[in-house]
């Protein structure tokens, strides 16, 4: 089946083809369209490029000005306006998908340049100052090229956080500053960056273990060198920084939470609900639709505490979770060793769930200090393009006591395997398909993708602590919650501590948890939206085939249409799925 749609595009396309253009011409437009982007993206994005693996501009730093923000709306525009002129209908079944994916994500970053985004740059958990320092860990440093392009942009960084400022005082001007609330303890990521010796910075630290080939020549010159520039450029960065954060940006924050406060707000949001989900949604649907799933969830965590013959309410249930003693460890290291244990077997259990494998591995690393306190409980950083390093786990170690045992089998799956790492690292190991598809994707596709990972502990043999199976349950909430609490907050006028409340009386997450994760969706409207939403289009697709094929479904093939195209809109997937049950039905 698949075989004769491909032949069908071609001829249709053919009979709709210009006269004197070729079907072979417009793809080749497609072709040097998609790679004049990719270009453009590698320019503006220096670090990412460096990420990616392309190395021309490892010493330089991305322009943060407003002029050049203008600059990249304006090409963007004139991409999706070159995409429109080509002939969708002369090209292949294949090519017409990229046509779509890329349209979509190009009509998302302009709306996101419209409604100003890039005069907030920064959230209470993420930013130019908080990634920064984490270069050390994802450029490469085996030469003393690579040390020098490193030592240059540590010489850039107070140009840099100059050019910040300037951006975030044009969106106070414009009415684009962060809600107040999520300010708080901010200098708690700065401060430890303004070090009275360079040598205390944890940039400093590819200083102390060079190389074994390094002359000592050279050894000498590069530690000369990148101590000054940390002393020079980015201790006095995070200074010029923390001084602006005090004194202009935090006084001139907004009471208000919404997202809805903000200059056309309403449909800024509803935007955000569109952006995330990649579905035509209202944020009174999603709204709804977590409310239902919030009221079947609970029921099932009723049901565990019933079987574990607990004698009391649900909220006595939870409090005692949140204390009990036998659920918490007292060392970072015994944290992250219940991680790694969790890890290997499903390691184990993987080829039982999925034909294709990625090549890459994955490691695990704790949250650094620095942003340890505002960040939440895990977070994945995906592998380098090149091949060079692999994508990490990263565990909160900060505060033990919210950290409770009963949560790490779902966590873990979740963020490593079969969660993140297994489909970031899948898809940017697909061939036959253009860049941007290998390293560019839809929230609601990788951290749905993520959360349906989580339920595959069920058949892998996870869970079978019933307080484990709660643990997961209340991460299942926890999603459900978000539809609910991102929409009342940015749409229908919830105060924070109605959400807080929310979350505190259907989850049995830590109430340090549950205040740093609200806090995160003040800062980030939408994006919570996106887990649940993808998880019940995966689930419902699943079931689909589950209930048409009956005895020959195989798990294993359909996780592989799943993710055989990379993280796509969720139309996308649903018609890549109904595409397959469509060929398997037909089979004898």
């Amino acid at each position: 089946m698949i075989r004769s749609l491909c032949g069908i595009g071609l001829i249709t396309g053919l009979l709709f083809l210009p006269i004197g253009v070729s079907a072979g011409e417009v793809s080749a437009q497609l072709a040097e369209l998609f790679e004049d982007d990719w270009e453009f993206r590698l320019k503006q994005s220096p670090t990412f490029a460096t990420f990616y693996g392309d190395r021309r501009y490892n010493d330089k730093l991305p322009v943060a000005s407003v002029s050049a923000n203008e600059h990249r709306e304006s090409r963007e525009k004139k991409f999706l306006e070159r995409l429109r002129d080509i002939d969708r209908a002369a090209l292949t079944p294949g090519e017409q998908l990229n046509y779509d994916i890329f349209g979509r994500l190009k009509e998302n970053v302009i709306a996101e340049y419209e409604f100003r985004t890039y005069l907030m740059p920064i959230t209470n958990r993420s930013g130019f100052h908080v990634s920064f320092p984490q270069l050390p860990d994802r450029i490469p440093l085996k030469s003393v090229k690579d040390y020098e392009n490193y030592i240059s942009r540590l010489r850039l960084f107070e140009m840099w956080t100059n050019d910040h400022i300037k951006l975030m005082r044009e969106g106070m001007k414009r009415g684009y500053v962060l809600p107040a609330i999520v300010l708080e303890g901010i200098e708690g990521a700065i401060e430890p960056h303004i070090v009275e010796e360079p040598a205390k910075s944890i940039l400093f630290k590819p200083f102390e273990d060079f190389p074994e080939k390094f002359s000592d020549r050279d050894r000498e010159k590069l530690k000369k060198d990148g101590t000054r520039a940390i002393e020079r450029s980015v201790v006095a960065g995070y200074k010029k920084f923390l001084t602006f954060l005090t004194y202009e940006y935090v006084p001139a924050a907004r009471n208000d939470i919404g997202a809805s406060s903000l200059p056309d707000g309403r449909k800024f949001y509803e935007h955000r609900v569109r952006y995330y989900t990649t579905l035509d949604l209202s944020p009174e649907e999603v709204h709804k639709t977590g409310l239902a799933e919030v009221k079947r969830i609970r029921a099932q965590m009723d049901d565990v505490i019933r079987r574990v013959e607990f004698e009391g309410t649900f909220d006595e249930f939870v409090d005692f979770l949140r204390s009990d003693d036998r659920f918490y460890v007292d060392k970072p290291d015994e944290l992250m060793m219940h991680v790694s244990l969790v890890l290997k077997k499903m390691d184990g259990e993987l080829p039982g769930l999925f034909k294709t494998l990625p090549r890459m591995p994955y490691g695990i690393k704790p949250v650094p200090d620095y942003i340890a306190p505002k960040t939440t409980t895990a977070y994945y950083n995906r592998p380098s393009g090149d091949g060079t390093r692999a994508g990490f786990y990263y565990v909160n170690t900060y505060d033990l006591r919210s950290r409770p045992l009963y949560e790490v089998e779902a966590l873990s799956l979740h963020e490593a395997v079969p969660g993140h790492h297994l489909q970031i690292a899948i898809q940017q190991e697909l061939t036959g398909i253009p860049e941007f598809r290998r390293f560019s994707g839809f929230t609601a596709f990788v951290e749905g993708w993520a959360l349906y990972a989580e339920r595959l502990g069920l058949e892998a043999g996870f869970y079978e602590d019933p307080y484990s199976d709660f643990g997961r349950l209340t991460y299942e909430m926890w999603r459900a919650c978000r539809l609910v609490v991102d929409t009342g907050m940015h749409y229908l006028n919830w105060t924070r501590q109605e959400a807080i409340d929310f979350l505190a009386a259907n989850t049995a997450l830590t109430l340090h948890n549950i205040t740093t994760e609200v806090d995160r969706y003040i800062s980030w409207p939408g994006q919570a939206l996106a887990y649940k939403i993808g998880e019940l289009k995966i689930r419902e697709l699943r079931e689909l085939c589950e209930r048409e094929l009956g005895p020959r479904f195989d798990v294993r093939l359909f996780h592989d249409v799943v993710l055989g195209s990379g993280a796509v809109p969720l139309d996308v997937l649903e018609a890549n799925v109904r595409s397959w049950l469509e060929v398997e039905l037909a089979r004898k």
